[in-house]
């Protein structure tokens, strides 16, 4: 029952990317009260990563925050360290080993998790409402070129901020995805995985298609197109998917095309969602809208 959204502006650096995203989730809140969640794509800042680390569930985050901080004053290139409730964010420098930040910052207590870390991608998720989410974070507010959106009803795994969507590549920057489905092999593919060292944070299948497409991109020579073919062969299941890159949007709809997906496309924008009336409510103006087909893999670049 889970809703997934994408946007993606085709001659704009700076759109009202959050709100129409926002909008979007808004449409489809009764597909997934559980949990809401962004991944927003906004401009680069001098080449620095933007890291956002999820501090925890509840307790006593500020004593939390402080931890995190004190590790960071001996972080060379860190600045601009805030906190909003449940998250941290700073920027880093564009040279920092990320793998090693990640490292040492989990590494300080259990319930650390570096949720995102891109040029331009910043993940916020929540468990509630999109209203919910708009009133902690503002995510309206937020401009720049695409994004992606996730309402989750959960069927498989506990609630909580980490099993919510978007999930982050972990190790790989600025890729994240949105995912309503099942993937019927995911234990045999986490098994493997895991043998070789990948670190799964949940019990969401979804979490695997990050793992994997990060892997698939990380061999330089494959397209987030092929990556995305090679998806349809690799993982099982019924799915609906939408993966979101620093300068890229792609869907991928599986083999039996029974989760539901739709999509436009304008000379300004794309859109895709779930249902129809997502796209509607938060894209006014005289357009067509068509079913992704089976099988069917597209990917818009900038």
């Amino acid at each position: 029952m889970c809703g997934i959204v994408g946007f993606f502006a085709k001659d704009s650096e700076q759109v009202e990317v959050g709100r129409t995203i926002l909008g979007m989730l808004r449409a489809l809140g009764c597909r997934g009260p559980d949990s809401a969640g962004v991944a927003l794509f906004g401009t680069p800042d001098d080449g620095r990563f933007v890291v956002r680390v999820k501090l925890g569930d509840g307790g006593d985050l500020e004593s939390r925050a402080r931890q995190i901080a004190g590790r960071l004053e001996k972080l060379q290139g860190c600045s601009h360290f805030s906190t909003t409730a449940s998250y941290a964010r700073f920027l880093v420098s564009g040279e920092t080993d990320l793998n090693g930040l990640t490292s040492a910052i989990e590494s300080l207590d259990k319930d650390f998790e570096v949720v995102s870390i891109g040029h331009r991608l910043e993940i916020v998720k929540q468990t509630g409402s999109p209203d919910n989410l708009e009133k902690t974070y503002c995510v309206s507010h937020f401009k720049g070129t695409h994004g992606l959106g996730h309402t989750r009803l959960s069927t498989e795994s506990r609630v909580d901020l980490s099993h919510s969507q978007p999930f982050w590549s972990h190790g790989f920057p600025d890729l994240a995805i949105v995912h309503n489905g099942h993937i019927t092999n995911y234990h045999q593919l986490r098994r493997r995985y895991e043998q070789r060292g990948v670190r799964f944070y949940t019990e969401n299948d979804s979490e695997v298609v990050a793992i994997y497409l990060a892997e698939q991109l990380s061999k330089g020579s494959t397209s987030l197109e092929d990556a995305l073919e090679r998806m349809l062969r690799d993982l099982d299941g019924s799915y609906s998917c939408l993966v979101a890159t620093e300068r890229q949007l792609g869907l991928v709809k599986d083999p039996f095309a029974l989760k539901p997906l739709v999509m436009t496309e304008t000379d300004a924008f794309v859109a895709v969602a779930t249902e129809e009336i997502a796209i509607r409510a938060a894209l006014p103006g005289s357009y067509s809208v068509r079913e992704a087909q089976v099988k069917e893999v597209r990917v818009w670049q900038r």
